[in-house]
């Protein structure tokens, strides 16, 4: 199976999950998502990223965007694995995790690496916007815990650049200067960036994040 890319259709499905049955499409609705994938339940670095999803709840919402989780333990064991989360994380998990014994969902998403493991996933993440687009792929190994401060950055780029014709630079963060992409002639950057701009370089120029 080809690896997903950026700007493929992310994979629909219909699976059991913690708050119910879903239809992957038809939960997201017309929202941005991210999913993303844990090796196994009861397992330390897991525990602390789903706590940490849970805590980040109102930050999710507030940028429109639904989390769910991927695991390929059975529903039970999801159920039982919540109770420690909420416990030791000091967290109300109230977002979907996918019991995804047969893998179906660890295949469609090529959570699963051979060279890492055969029957555990990595820690893959898909954001997803509201056309069904996948925008931005990360993966780590199963030893390296995700930072969920650059999770949400991510999607505070993907959702401004995707409304303005700006980019975001290095380490940039919500409420910083923007980049002018090169496309952008130099004699329409006054008209097209009404808040001003910058020049270093001719390739490279700023201007204020233009809904800030």
């Amino acid at each position: 199976m080809m690896s997903l890319r950026i700007g493929d259709e992310a994979p629909n499905f219909t699976a059991q999950t913690t708050e119910g049955e879903i239809d992957f499409h038809l939960w997201l609705g017309n929202n941005w998502g991210v999913i993303y994938s844990h090796p196994a339940d009861f397992t330390p670095v897991c525990t602390t990223e789903l706590g940490r999803t849970a805590q980040l709840k109102n930050d999710f919402q507030k940028r429109k965007t639904k989390v769910i989780a991927v695991s390929v333990d059975d529903l039970d064991s999801h159920h039982k694995w919540i109770v420690d989360i909420n416990e030791t994380q000091n967290c109300t998990v109230e977002f979907p995790i996918i019991a995804d014994s047969d893998r179906n969902v660890a295949t469609l998403y090529n959570m699963i690496h051979p060279k890492a493991s055969t029957s555990t996933t990595v820690r893959s993440v898909y954001f997803i916007s509201p056309d069904k687009k996948i925008q931005a792929i990360i993966t780590y190994p199963a030893s390296t815990g995700r930072n969920f401060t650059e999770i949400l950055r991510v999607i505070d780029s993907l959702q401004l650049t995707a409304e303005y014709l700006v980019a975001t630079p290095v380490d940039w963060e919500v409420g910083q200067d923007v980049i002018i992409p090169p496309s952008v002639k130099q004699e329409d950057v006054e008209k097209q960036y009404p808040k001003g701009h910058r020049v270093i370089k001719p390739y490279l120029r700023y201007t204020p994040q233009p809904n800030k």
